[in-house]
């Protein structure tokens, strides 16, 4: 090529020289144009997805009959060129050719690199790069002449090398033209979207990872929850006292519901021998119960702690019953009072209900030589607990044997607030100790020297329909050795394979508090925390926000509903659905919220159990625990997001064996986010019901009425409470 360069720019001094240096040219422009010829020829049967190893012996014959054109050429013209040198050339160009013959020779040798550049080896070019540099430390004759030289030198070497490593050339040309997308593939090698994945990889599917539970959660005790046909008369309960077997009878009770048939004999079995001791002399297992709403578990801990407390000779607080709120607290107080009746236990109230003196002269009386106690069991809720464990002088539990927790999951939310360990520092004298009372130290392990004295343990019951499965939760409750019972509720084949890993404990994990049934269930049961009871129909409707009013109206006027709970998720919402429909006429409605007070509330319940309220719109204020009579219809006017509000509001009905129906009320953003809370839960069986909105028509002028009275009334309210405060 430097040959080329130099003789364009020589003049027309020297037609004989000229002729030669033509005549090289043209020989290395031949060259080119052949191996030109013959890329085209090779990215021809690339096209035509010729294999590499055909390509290979194709295109090197080829080549070789080319290099050995080349070769004669070139050697007919060094016999020519034996007495023509480089120097004499360059002797014969004057200053001014010299410089055109530079600027020219760089623009063709760039040229020329261009057209090589697919087809020159790593080698070559690094050759040629340190040949340029030497260019630039030397003047432009030597610089020329060896680059001449050495062009002519290593032509022949330049050749082996190409047809040696020619496959490399071909890659090498590829990753050039486009290194982007051309990447040298391995055995299985794809191109995707313009890039290559190297390798055969597959995607591996993940593993499923299993929870592990421990032994007491994984594998726990089975309560039916068909409250129907799983009976037991009361008296055939084994080891049940009969003076609770005759309150029974009063309170028109006659048979035991499973939860009942099988927690109670497990804390009777405990007490047999007195409730100072465990069975054999040992601590007593706690116990945990996870049951449906309305299944009977309030009885489940009353009747046993009676009978194991009724033969006490003096009265200390011995059983305390902690609830998250003053309503559910004030229910179970009322069931203790109604067992105790014909025995010397009394039971006390701690809920805030009224002043703290107040309690205090309820719960404990001052004489000369101390205090003594005039409850034997303690009805409370966690902060009024407190307050009495640290300003009620007097106040001793260091005689506490039962320690039960009612609403367990939403009491554990709480523990946060660290009752339980004021509690326990009181039981154990650790914190807030009270003088003058026996020591009782905190249980420790197993031993010889501690078997030998006899200790009263502290048995914890837990209690709830929607008991937390999560073991760092249940850790802070501090339980022993304890024992779980759920319940388990039959389903189809279908339904198993709608809620699909779900039912095996495989599902996604919770969202909020590990929410999914982690337990392994036999085909056709499906055990878990979230059941609802068997009488229970559940539907869910597409109603738009501003409908919502017009299809209660449906319900109470057109279909007839009585015995109503429809719940809200604000006192606001409450209070301005009870008077739309109140300003619309035709039903007995009444509001109930936190507020309005204790006495108030309790009035509203018994009307409503008393037939005397069509519909009762409240807030979640009822929804935990509350046992209200002739529940028939539950709506939820607005929808939740946790399904634990979920449970506990259709859980107002269908209670002890009987049936109910529960309505949700959903916006059509509502709808995808309901269906998947339900399932992820491992309920399949909610079905949705149609509205034919042409039979809300009829109500539209009266309601558009009252619509417009909405504004004045609540005008009047706010003027009315201004003139009070």
């Amino acid at each position: 090529m430097s040959l080329f360069a130099v003789s364009r720019f020589m003049g027309d001094e020297g037609d004989e020289e000229e002729h030669e240096t033509t005549d090289k040219a043209q020989d290395i422009l031949a060259r080119l144009q052949a191996q030109a010829e013959a890329r085209q020829r090779n990215k021809a049967l690339e096209d035509d997805n010729v294999s590499a190893k055909g390509k290979r012996k194709h295109r090197d014959s080829e080549t070789q009959q080319e290099d050995d054109v080349v070769k004669k050429k070139k050697k007919k013209k060094r016999d020519k060129d034996t007495d023509h040198s480089e120097h004499d050339i360059l002797d014969e160009t004057d200053s001014t050719s010299k410089h055109k013959k530079k600027k020219k020779k760089s623009k063709e040798l760039s040229d020329d690199d261009n057209d090589d550049k697919l087809h020159i080896t790593r080698k070559h070019k690094k050759k040629r790069k340190r040949s340029s540099k030497e260019e630039k430390g030397s003047d432009s004759d030597v610089s020329v002449s060896n680059l001449e030289g050495e062009t002519n030198k290593d032509k022949t070497t330049v050749e082996e090398e190409a047809a040696a490593t020619d496959g490399e050339d071909e890659e090498q040309d590829k990753m050039e033209a486009d290194p982007v997308t051309m990447v040298t593939l391995g055995e299985g090698g794809q191109e995707i979207g313009g890039f290559t994945v190297l390798g055969d990889f597959k995607k591996k599917e993940k593993e499923q990872v299993l929870r592990v539970l421990p032994d007491w959660l994984a594998s726990p005790d089975v309560i039916s929850a068909d409250l129907r046909h799983k009976r037991l008369p009361i008296n055939e309960m084994v080891g049940l006292d009969p003076l609770l077997v005759e309150r029974l009878a009063e309170n028109k009770i006659s048979h035991f519901f499973p939860v009942q048939m099988q927690v109670i004999p497990q804390v009777l079995k405990v007490i047999k021998h007195g409730w100072l001791v465990g069975s054999g002399g040992y601590r007593p297992n706690d116990i945990c119960v996870s049951a449906p709403t309305g299944s009977g578990k309030t009885l489940a801990f009353v009747l046993p702690i009676v009978q194991a407390l009724k033969p006490r000779v003096v009265r200390r607080v011995r059983a305390v019953v902690v609830l998250p709120v003053k309503d559910l607290a004030v229910q179970v107080y009322k069931v203790f009072l109604a067992y105790v009746h014909g025995t010397e236990l009394k039971v006390g109230l701690a809920v805030g209900q009224k002043t703290l003196v107040s309690e205090q002269q309820t719960l404990v009386m001052k004489k000369l030589r101390g205090h003594i106690s005039l409850v034997d069991i303690v009805v409370a809720t966690p902060g009024r607990l407190v307050d009495h464990i640290t300003n009620t002088e007097g106040f001793d539990l260091s005689q506490l044997r039962f320690l039960v927790i009612d609403e367990a999951d939403r009491m554990m939310d709480e523990i946060k607030q660290d009752w339980l360990s004021i509690l326990e520092g009181a039981v154990y004298h650790q914190d807030g100790c009270q003088q003058g009372s026996s020591s009782r130290e905190i249980p420790g392990p197993l031993t010889v020297a501690n078997c030998s004295r006899l200790q009263i343990p502290l048995q914890k019951l837990l209690f709830s329909a929607t008991l937390s499965q999560n073991p760092e939760k249940l850790q802070h409750l501090k339980l022993f050795q304890p024992r779980l019972f759920t319940s388990v509720v039959k389903v189809t084949l279908d339904e198993e394979k709608r809620v699909g890993r779900a039912l095996t404990g495989g599902g996604e994990q919770d969202r909020d508090e590990n929410e999914t049934s982690d337990m392994a269930a036999p085909r056709g049961e499906f055990i878990g925390k979230f059941t609802t009871p068997m009488g229970l129909t559940e539907y869910y409707l597409r109603v738009s926000g501003a409908e919502k009013p017009l299809v209660i109206l449906h319900f109470l006027h057109q279909l007839k509903f009585r015995h109503v709970l429809c719940f809200t998720n604000s006192r606001e919402a409450t209070h301005r659905l009870y008077l739309l429909v109140k300003e619309f006429g035709g039903v007995r409605v009444q509001e109930y919220s936190s507020s309005l007070s204790a006495n108030k509330r309790n009035r509203m319940i018994n009307d409503f159990s008393a037939n005397k309220v069509d519909l009762l719109i409240c807030s979640d204020a009822m929804a935990r625990g509350m046992d209200v009579e002739n529940v028939k219809y539950v709506i939820s006017y607005d929808t939740t997001t946790h399904i634990k509000t979920y449970i506990h509001r259709v859980g107002r009905t269908a209670r002890a064996g009987k049936v109910g129906t529960a309505l949700t009320f959903l916006e059509n953003k509502e709808v995808y986010h309901f269906k998947k809370m339900v399932q992820e839960a491992g309920k399949t069986s909610i079905k949705e019901m149609e509205i034919d909105k042409e039979a809300l028509s009829p109500l539209v002028p009266q309601f558009q009425v009252a619509l417009k009275q909405l504004p004045q009334l609540l005008m009047e309210e706010k003027r009315k409470k201004k003139q009070k405060g």
